[in-house]
């Protein structure tokens, strides 16, 4: 008898909490809606190609294609760094540190108002070993897998920004 009684208090109190889907609406909601109105400005390097990929593949349709009829423009810069930090006695690197920080702004393209001005940023560990082609191939991935944590966390950042601004993205 008791266990009923708390499972319908308990859902009471999460019925009230606030909390609402990011997404709420899917394809046609107001978010998703608003993701597909921001173009991607290009970005230097081949770090730059990764992340603009993996950001129009998440902007579905976000008017990536350069033609120029997007309502919003998101402009990133990005710092990729590769530090040494396992030293041996014969000063030679047995690990790094690969670093991808982007700054990121979106500007409204009626106006070039800079409606959102923020950084995502992500690091991996590589092992560097005796082959000189599994060390930059490791590096390679590391790059690619940081690469779609940075568009991740700004297509995130760019929702939850929509979701509180409910005219722009």
């Amino acid at each position: 008898m008791k266990a009923p009684l708390a499972l319908m208090a308990l859902s009471l109190t999460l019925a009230g909490c606030g909390l609402k889907p990011l997404y709420a609406g899917g394809g046609s909601g107001a978010v998703a809606n608003a993701l597909t109105q921001v173009e991607v400005a290009p970005i230097e390097g081949k770090a730059g190609w990764l992340v603009g990929n993996a950001l129009r593949d998440r902007l579905v349709g976000g008017g990536g294609d350069g033609s120029g009829g997007a309502r919003y423009r998101l402009d990133v810069r990005l710092d990729d760094q590769i530090r040494g930090l396992g030293v041996r006695a014969d000063d030679s690197v047995t690990r790094e540190r690969r670093t991808l920080r982007a700054r990121y702004q979106l500007i409204d393209t009626g106006n070039n108002a800079v409606l959102l001005d923020a950084s995502a940023g992500s690091d991996a560990g590589i092992d560097v070993v005796q082959s000189e082609y599994a060390t930059i191939a490791a590096e390679n991935t590391a790059l690619e897998r940081l690469s779609e944590i940075v568009a991740d966390q700004i297509v995130a950042r760019l929702a939850t920004y929509a979701r509180t601004q409910p005219t722009a993205p």
